[in-house]
């Protein structure tokens, strides 16, 4: 897969040092599939799915302490609810990986 060949090592190396990684790539490009090999151990949640975009939308803080692990968290599709990105700025210690479609 062509992005995973471009991308994976400056994802990675990225989250080594931000806590905070964005994969911005064009529609249908591996974004998901990128996220999920890279980060196998982070916990993954989609905003296509319309109760998890609610809670994300309802209480913010609640749904990101309800999806953390110990390694991250992937969140797919984060243009449905893009306050959240304001209540993962002020989490300092905890590394999200996010993908906009």
């Amino acid at each position: 897969m062509c992005i995973d060949r471009f991308l994976g090592r400056d994802v990675v190396e990225g989250a080594r040092y931000f806590p905070v990684v964005a994969i911005l790539v064009p529609r249908q490009s591996g974004k998901t599939t990128l996220a999920k090999k890279m980060f196998m151990m982070h916990n993954y949640v989609t905003l296509e799915d319309v109760d998890m975009r609610e809670a994300a939308l309802n209480d913010p803080r609640s749904f990101l302490a309800m999806q953390r692990n110990n390694h991250g968290l992937i969140i797919d599709e984060f243009q449905h609810a893009p306050d959240l990105l304001s209540y993962i700025t002020c989490l300092n210690s905890y590394t999200f990986t996010t993908i906009n479609r």
